[in-house]
């Protein structure tokens, strides 16, 4: 495959509108596997999903054109599935399993169009939601988050010269193959591309997936960008997300009924997915309580994402239940993705080698690390943790907890709800910068 001139490309982009997303399956893997089962159990439940800017000094309204933003935004609800991505959905095996998407979920998807949105500005952040169908709203997180970031992208980069251009992915490049070389030390490394949400721009994401299939060989699993695996000949990863249990619990009658969400949830995943989609997601109300009151069928799961703990201190006492229903560590999985990058991927792999078998899902800091590369110094390019997560279902307020308090969303009274019901053991507030 012929790489793409990033830096000419970027220069110009003169015309009318140079489409950010350009095909709806420019997402994650785990939308599409968890829309599946939305399709099937729960087509009837209506669905808020907002963006969040955890960084609100960062005023993306004084840097996001709205104009632009909107544009867009409406171009991508004119995208639709084309017959080439159904057939290649249809017919593809996804972790060794054919047809995991069934007949009648790619029947429906052919007509699937993304719905409308509504966008406002205050105090210098825009107010985006996307309100409808839940089977429709999920499908607008990963888009909408990609939108927002690359247009932060081209704002920090108008006005750069050709060559300026050139020297900056000229430096991005040589420091992200830095990192490649350092991983290829690693034996019996397993890791997959995590960053199409908060990526830099499409163009450098699929640059960054052809760098590590060549750096890394067997050791790249895959991506979860559908279209970048289907382009690179590459595994789709990607299993399910903390919109399941927060729309179960939002759902939910009673507070008992909301303790039993988590393991509710894994059960209808279980039915419609199973052998090495069996991953657990365990953090939206605490790992420390997922823990507690986990059910023993959950300990015959092939893993776990600790996703917003710290890696060690989440792996370890991951590793101690599993001890404690009998289950020998090394015949199971940790995934670790939450913010990870070349230091923290090296300390996991050697503080877990042949104790437990490990993957990493590298986001951010693979697909949008600039730090350093901006010739005049500046952080406009450095990435920020913006979010677009579920806010309400079916009027109801929608609420995570976390493993870690910065990353809780929800109102106020909602999360100190939340908060009586599963307690808040193990839970460690850590800065968060992507």
């Amino acid at each position: 495959m012929a790489l793409t001139d990033i830096a000419t490309r970027t220069y110009n982009h003169g015309w009318r509108l140079d489409p950010i997303v350009r095909s709806l399956l420019d997402t994650d893997f785990y939308k599409l596997l968890m829309l599946q089962q939305i399709w099937s159990l729960h087509p009837d439940v209506q669905a808020t999903f907002s963006l969040i800017n955890r960084r609100r000094r960062i005023r993306l309204a004084d840097i996001v054109d709205e104009a632009e933003l909107r544009a867009h935004l409406d171009h991508a609800r004119t995208l639709s599935f084309t017959n080439k991505e159904l057939i290649w959905l249809a017919g593809n095996t996804f972790y060794g399993k054919t047809q995991m998407f069934k007949p009648a979920f790619i029947a429906w998807l052919r007509d699937f169009r993304l719905p409308e949105y509504e966008l406002a500005k205050n105090d210098g952040q825009y107010e985006l939601h996307f309100n409808g169908p839940w089977t429709h709203t999920t499908m607008w997180e990963i888009p909408a988050l990609a939108i927002v970031n690359e247009l932060r992208t081209r704002a920090a980069l108008k006005g750069q010269g050709r060559f300026a251009l050139d020297v900056l992915y000229a430096r991005a490049k040589a420091k992200l193959w830095g990192k490649v070389e350092r991983l290829r030390k690693l034996e019996n490394l397993a890791l997959s591309d995590f960053g199409t949400r908060r990526r830099h721009s499409f163009l450098w994401q699929a640059w960054c997936v052809e760098a590590l299939k060549e750096g890394l060989g067997d050791a790249l699993l895959g991506t979860s960008n559908v279209l970048l695996a289907m382009n690179n000949d590459l595994e789709a990863i990607g299993t399910n997300a903390h919109e399941l249990p927060m729309v179960a619990a939002a759902l939910a009658d009673s507070e008992d009924e909301i303790r039993q969400v988590p393991y509710r949830v894994l059960d209808e995943w279980r039915r419609t997915y199973g052998g090495n989609l069996l991953v657990v997601l365990p953090d939206a109300y605490g790992t420390s309580a997922f823990l507690k009151g986990a059910p023993d069928w959950v300990a015959d799961w092939t893993g776990f994402r600790p996703d917003s703990a710290p890696p060690i201190e989440g792996g370890e006492e991951i590793i101690a239940w599993w001890k404690s229903k009998g289950v020998d560590p090394r015949s199971r999985l940790l995934v670790f993705s939450d913010g990870m990058d070349i230091d923290s991927i090296e300390q996991a792999h050697r503080h877990f080698s042949g104790r437990v078998r490990t993957s990493f899902g590298w986001g951010t800091n693979l697909t949008n690390d600039f730090k350093g590369c901006m010739l005049d110094g500046g952080d406009e390019l450095d990435p920020i943790s913006l979010v677009c997560k579920v806010t309400s279902a079916n009027g109801r307020p929608a609420v995570k907890l976390s493993d870690n308090p910065e990353k809780a969303t929800g109102a106020p009274d909602e999360i100190a709800r939340y908060l009586r019901i599963f307690g808040d053991a193990g839970r460690v507030r850590t800065a968060v910068s992507v």
